[in-house]
C-alpha cells in the first residue's frame, strides 16, 4: 500500500455509491499523471466523487468554482499589497502544483476562454505550469492531478470546450445513478428509511419524465437528498418535497403546480 492509502486510511471518505468503474478510472488516470474531464448533469455526484477520490488517494483538494469572471490570475496568482508592500499570492491551481494535491476545476466551461488556456501546459506530457509574473516555472510533482466537469446540458455556442482543451483529457460521463444506487445515498446521506426512499426515487422517476414544461434541469440526486434530510428532521413530507424538489427548478406558476400534481400522486394533497 502507498503513502496516500495509508493516509486515507486514517479517515473515514466521503461517502459515494459508485455506478460503474469510474473509482479505477480515477485512480489509474492519477497513477497515470492524466488530467480527467467529468461530465454529467448538476448534482449527480460529480464533486463528491473528486471529493471521495481525493481523500482514498490522501490527497489535498483544491476546488474552484468556475464563473464567467474568472481569471487566468485566480487560477494562478496575483501581486498583493500587504503592510505597505508588494507581495506574490499563490491561487488554487499554483498551490494545488506545489503541493501535490488535485485541482478540481467545477463547471470549467463557466470560465473565460483565455482562463482555460493557462491550464494546456499542465495537461500535455510537459506538466509545468509556467507563472510569467514570476518568473517561475513549476513542474507538477507525480501526485498532482487536474480535474475538470462540465455540465453538457449547460452548452451552447458560447459555452464549450474548445477541442484542443477537450482532447487533452480522458473523460468520464456520470448521469443520475439508477433507482437501487439512488436508494443507498438517500438512506446514508439523507437519513432516510426504506420506505421513505423508495417514495422518493418513484418521485424523482416520475418527475424527471415530466416533458413539455421547459425545465432547464431534472430533478437531482442531490435535491432528493436535501428532501430526505428534511422530512428526517420531522418536516411535513409534501412541504419538503416542494421546498426541495420543486421550487428549485422553476419560477413559473403552471410549471410549479404541474410539478406539484406529480408530488401528490407520491405524498398526498
Amino acid at each position: 500500500m502507498n503513502a496516500p492509502h495509508r493516509a486515507a486510511a486514517a479517515a473515514p471518505l466521503p461517502f459515494y455509491q459508485p455506478l460503474a468503474d469510474e473509482c479505477e478510472v480515477f485512480e489509474a488516470a492519477w497513477h497515470q499523471q492524466l488530467p480527467l474531464l467529468i461530465k454529467g448533469p448538476t448534482g449527480c455526484g460529480k464533486t463528491r466523487f473528486v471529493a471521495h477520490m481525493a481523500a482514498r488517494l490522501g490527497l489535498p483538494l483544491f476546488t474552484v468554482s468556475c464563473h464567467d469572471d474568472l481569471s487566468a490570475a485566480d487560477l494562478v496568482g496575483r501581486h498583493l499589497i500587504a503592510a505597505g508592500d508588494t507581495q506574490w499570492c499563490d491561487g488554487p491551481l499554483t498551490r494545488a502544483v506545489r503541493a501535490g494535491g488535485i485541482c478540481y476545476l467545477d463547471e470549467v466551461v463557466e470560465a473565460r476562454k483565455d482562463t482555460t488556456v493557462v491550464l494546456h501546459p499542465l495537461t500535455d506530457d510537459r506538466r509545468i505550469l509556467p507563472i510569467e509574473r514570476t518568473g517561475e516555472q513549476l513542474a507538477a510533482p507525480p501526485g498532482f492531478m487536474l480535474v475538470v466537469s462540465y455540465n453538457p446540458g449547460y452548452q451552447h455556442v458560447l459555452k464549450t470546450l474548445k477541442p484542443s482543451t477537450r482532447q487533452r483529457f480522458v473523460a468520464l460521463a456520470f448521469d443520475f445513478p439508477p433507482p437501487a444506487v439512488e436508494l443507498t445515498v438517500l438512506r446514508e446521506e439523507g437519513g432516510a428509511d426504506e420506505a421513505l426512499a423508495r417514495r422518493l426515487v418513484a418521485l424523482a422517476a416520475q418527475l424527471r419524465r415530466l416533458g413539455g414544461y421547459h425545465l432547464d434541469e431534472a430533478v437531482s440526486t442531490r435535491l432528493l437528498v436535501y428532501a430526505a434530510k428534511l422530512i428526517a428532521s420531522g418536516m411535513a413530507a409534501r412541504t419538503a418535497c416542494r421546498v426541495a424538489l420543486v421550487e428549485p427548478l422553476s419560477d413559473e406558476p403552471d410549471t410549479l403546480a404541474a410539478l406539484m400534481a406529480v408530488v401528490d400522486t407520491q405524498f398526498g394533497a
